[in-house]
């Protein structure tokens, strides 16, 4: 009886996830590359680059955000927020024909901010000075490289839409055999956190965005208080959706064919960091709702593989439809990815691999670790 009504849950679930549940499986929102539009003023753009012991790739980022094929007036702001890697000189360096760059030295983070953010904050400060009121901030990562016409894109839809954030799920680096495995699944399973469609949707109250690139209207950013009202957040992007949809504002979240990330993840305790890095926050730091996700997970997750495998007469038949299910809404994914099919079978391993990070995060909030990111460590008290 009880497996019975397992089998038939983790059914019901999956019919939910596929059919009821933003459609969260496609990969096919996404802006492409065309010429300018005709438009008779394009708005001015500063982009806001924080950065963090990142030599290895800050000079690649801001190179493509230079030569940003903009009709518009364009700024970039890099901030060196206390690296000890020569981050700021390298950036300094970059070839910069049309004085757009400017390089900042951080300040000292005050206890209340988010190391990323109070970079971002003292970014802000500068490029707002730089756009005029109708313009708009770029906000983007040390670690992305930038189509020519990648900003001109963002620019026009947010124009063409009345949008007042687009953001891009930029294409993340999948060449080691840990990144083919476990990478596709990360993007997979932050869709199915914040489903496309319903963050796109106005009448959803599903906000979110992908922090590789957030494009934001300077009259919302500044109607919400700025970066300083997600000055404590760690999960800065989603935070920062949410607050501009809970003022009205209109998002548009999609995957981008027009920027890709170049930071490597060489084995599975470097994806084990970045997923326990924001997984306990995600849960709010409550035992409760990390007791009922994992259960959930594993319902989804782990319950249709066992029965398929092991169960009998209808309950094999309830877990090998439910295994079907999840396949099919895997295989979108590896095809954005380029890979094989056949990899949709690793997907409940996978997810168990998430589900011990998960648990793995708890453990490093409870034993008092709290979240380490950057050389720097972030603890309940630290950004509540």
């Amino acid at each position: 009886m009880i497996r019975n009504v397992m089998a038939a849950s983790a059914l019901a679930a999956w019919g939910k996830l596929l059919f009821a549940h933003g459609r969260f499986w496609r990969t096919g929102t996404r802006l492409t590359a065309a010429a300018a539009p005709e438009q008779a003023l394009w708005p001015d753009v500063a982009v806001i680059v924080p950065a963090r012991d990142e030599a290895e790739s800050i000079q690649s980022c801001v190179a493509t955000l230079l030569q940003q094929d903009y009709p518009g007036k364009l700024s970039v702001v890099v901030v060196d927020d206390g690296s000890t890697d020569g981050t700021g000189a390298l950036a300094r360096d970059v070839p910069d024909p049309h004085g757009r760059l400017t390089v900042l030295t951080g300040r000292e983070r005050p206890p209340e901010w988010s190391g990323k953010l109070w970079a971002v904050h003292q970014g802000e400060q500068v490029a707002l000075d730089k756009i005029g009121p109708e313009g708009f901030i770029l906000l983007t990562d040390a670690d992305i490289l930038h189509s020519a016409l990648h900003l001109q894109t963002l620019v026009e839809k947010a124009l063409r839409d009345g949008l007042d954030m687009v953001s891009e799920m930029v294409v993340l680096n999948c060449e080691s055999a840990a990144e083919r495995l476990l990478v596709p699944a990360f993007v997979y399973f932050f869709a199915m956190l914040y489903p496309f469609d319903k963050v796109n949707d106005p009448t959803s109250a599903v906000a979110g965005a992908a922090g590789g690139t957030i494009l934001v209207r300077r009259t919302m950013l500044e109607r919400i208080g700025g970066i300083e009202s997600v000055r404590g957040a760690l999960i800065d992007d989603c935070s920062l959706a949410s607050n501009i949809k809970q003022a009205g504002g209109r998002l548009y979240l999609g995957h981008s064919t027009l920027a890709w990330s170049i930071r490597p993840y060489r084995g599975a305790a470097e994806i084990w960091r970045m997923i326990a890095r924001t997984a306990y926050v995600q849960l709010r730091y409550s035992p409760v709702i990390l007791l009922c996700t994992i259960l959930g997970m594993a319902l989804v997750w782990l319950a249709p593989l066992y029965f398929a495998l092991f169960g009998r007469g209808r309950v094999r038949v309830m877990g090998g439809a439910s295994m079907l299910l999840c396949i099919l809404s895997f295989l979108p994914t590896l095809s954005r990815f380029k890979l094989s099919p056949l990899r949709a079978l690793t997907l409940p391993v996978v997810a168990a691999f998430y589900m011990a990070a998960t648990i793995g995060s708890a453990v490093d909030h409870h034993r008092g670790r709290g979240v380490q990111w950057k050389s720097r460590f972030y603890t309940e008290e630290t950004h509540a």
